[in-house]
């Protein structure tokens, strides 16, 4: 095995932070601000910035390595790191103006999206004015700007017309919505924004970052970042299912302490043994899935056919890290359900986590049919 790369060597010290604050961070909602800074400093907020505005970018690879790292501490804090390094692709796709103004004060600039169409916009000259309420933006206490995407349509159709819309902080209100089972300090909150004006050069066609096209309004130039170019569903999955890998690897070497024999604990029965040994195989399995769809983004230049296996391989993988963890939490017995233990808080990030949509088998595999 090679040795391990800056950028995973930087995430496995800040995961070393996360694990520490991680049960105050679960019982708090809110990553500790040490953690923010760990996550930062790990460089987590510049790996799809431009090197021309002082990103430096790393493989898919080397990223889904990375957040993994994170997880294995802290599935909220790899979450964040994880939405961190994938947003900053996202605003790429800017034109180059925006881009410029949105990391004028440097790569470490933090960025939150919400990707669901919501509130409502309209055309003014220079730009647009947009006000409503958006929710699930991961991290967005501790942000710098947010990507909102916009106009909702009746129903929740889809319009063809959806932009992503670049907004200062300081031009929306948090609202603390976010309180739930699992993944509890990821701090997943709604913003409301009231007719706030958002010029043109920060403003880009969600269309483009979907198919992974640089049109004309964006200046139509490659950035040079890694995944330019690619739909956004080759690489989609791994950023979520990354901490969902972490996770379950954090919560695999935990368990293992409960095999005993060499600690002065009674050896395991063979059917927990057992059971351990599946969850093993199904964590490195899942692995293996996600690192050939992280190589496969690296090598550039998709089919159609590899963006639908990308897509089915991540949400394959978080099925069996999520039943590999169940597994493991289960055959533990009644220790694992004390309020305190660690093993119950990563069952519940990784249960919580495997519900998002992106993660979903079947669409995946409908999808992967229809090819």
């Amino acid at each position: 095995m090679s040795a391990p790369t800056a950028a995973i060597t930087a995430a496995r010290a800040a995961g070393a932070v996360a694990a520490r604050h991680a049960a105050e961070a679960d019982a708090g909602r809110r990553l500790h601000g040490d953690v923010v800074a760990a996550l930062t400093g790990a460089g987590f907020a510049r790996r799809f910035v431009p090197e021309h505005l002082g990103g430096e970018p790393v493989t898919f690879t080397e990223l889904t390595e990375a957040v993994a790292a994170v997880g294995e501490g802290c599935a909220s804090a790899a979450w964040v790191a994880s939405l961190t390094a994938h947003v900053g692709r996202f605003a790429t796709y800017l034109p180059l103006e925006g881009q410029e103004e949105v990391w004028e004060k440097g790569p470490d600039t933090r960025l939150v999206a919400a990707v669901v169409p919501q509130g409502t916009t309209g055309r003014v000259d220079g730009g647009w004015r947009i006000s409503g309420t958006w929710n699930f933006l991961s991290g967005v206490e501790f942000c710098d700007w947010a990507l909102l995407l916009g106009p909702a349509a009746p129903g929740g159709r889809p319009t063809g017309k959806e932009r992503f819309f670049v907004v200062r902080r300081d031009d929306f209100v948090i609202e603390d919505t976010w309180d739930t089972l699992g993944m509890r300090a990821t701090g997943s909150h709604s913003v409301r924004v009231d007719d706030v004006f958002v010029p043109d050069h920060r403003t880009f066609r969600q269309a483009d970052l979907f198919e992974g096209r640089r049109s004309e309004e964006a200046g139509g130039a490659r950035t040079g970042v890694p995944g330019d170019g690619l739909p956004i569903f080759a690489v989609n999955g791994l950023t979520f299912a990354a901490p969902v890998l972490g996770a379950a690897r954090g919560a695999l070497a935990l368990a293992e302490q409960s095999l005993g024999g060499t600690d002065g604990r009674p050896p395991a029965r063979d059917a927990y043994r057992t059971a351990f040994a599946l969850s093993a195989g199904e964590i490195d399995a899942a692995g293996l899935l996600l690192r050939r769809v992280a190589e496969t983004a690296d090598l550039g230049g998709l089919t159609p056919g590899l963006v639908t296996r990308a897509r089915r391989d991540s949400a394959l993988a978080t099925r069996m890290l999520a039943g590999a963890v169940d597994r493991l939490f289960k055959g533990n017995g009644v220790r694992s359900t004390a309020t305190g233990a660690p093993l119950q808080r990563y069952w519940r990030d990784v249960t919580s986590a495997a519900t998002h949509g992106v993660l979903q088998f079947e669409p995946a595999a409908l999808e992967f049919t229809r090819r």
